[in-house]
């Protein structure tokens, strides 16, 4: 198969493939995430599609498997498909999930779903409190069944660091902040505002990327950081007034 260098390269080829199963029955197809701005690596990044259906298309998603299984050999991980009325039911429940389609999205075909989506601050606010504390957990419970291994603790931070950058983009849109379009931009403005340690998740976010080794003593004393500030961040945001 062929690399994918730019997502812009498959965009007519992965409309026609979807166009040809489901016709007029395709509403519309975005690719969202670090594929869609400027975090995009093609040597490690996933394409993420969003694709919206008509009600009626949405109960034929076995059409998809044969092209679906060719796209993932591409780095093309397997579509989100939603209806519109699921989207305009679920923007109380993933706020977060939906903050973060609409930060970096590329329309490739159809209706612009995402563009007048509308979000209200009290559910985004109590999802945020809710992501971090269940990731805190997370934390915890992977820490432990590292057995303090260098490789697992760092394989969990890598694992893990991303999640908190897509919290961030949700706190600084409730503090009316513009996210910024890279991931230590965001860290940096979360910083700012909010009292935590910027550094902290800047090595994290190193570890991802592969920028930075780290000792076997350095790694659990940085893990250990890592939770605190973690602790920190949902102390701030319980009681946040919005």
């Amino acid at each position: 198969m062929t690399k994918i260098k730019k997502p812009e390269e498959i965009f007519n080829e992965i409309t026609k493939d979807f166009k040809t199963i489901f016709e007029d029955a395709l509403i519309s197809i975005m690719l969202y995430g670090s594929g869609a701005g400027s975090d995009f690596n093609p040597h490690t990044s996933d394409l993420n599609f969003l694709i919206i259906l008509s009600e009626e298309a949405i109960d034929n998603l076995d059409w998809t498997f044969e092209t679906i299984s060719r796209w993932r050999k591409r780095n093309v991980a397997t579509p989100l498909f939603m209806t519109q009325s699921y989207i305009q039911s679920s923007l109380d429940s993933y706020p977060l999930e939906f903050l973060n389609m609409k930060k970096n999205y590329i329309l490739v075909y159809g209706k612009d779903i995402l563009k007048d989506i509308s979000l209200e601050d009290h559910y985004l606010r109590l999802q945020c409190e809710r992501e971090i504390k269940g990731k805190l957990l997370l934390l915890r419970k992977g820490y432990l069944e590292t057995e303090g291994k260098h490789k697992r603790i760092k394989e969990l931070i890598k694992t893990s660091i991303i999640a908190f950058i897509s919290i961030f983009n949700g706190l600084l849109y409730l503090k009316g902040i513009e996210i910024p379009s890279t991931r230590r931009k965001i860290i940096e403005s979360v910083a700012k505002e909010i009292p935590i340690n910027q550094d902290i998740f800047m090595k994290c976010l190193d570890i991802k990327q592969g920028k930075a080794q780290f000792s076997s003593s350095e790694i659990k004393d940085l893990f250990t950081a890592y939770m605190v500030e973690v602790r920190k961040l949902w102390e701030v945001v319980d009681t946040m007034e919005i």
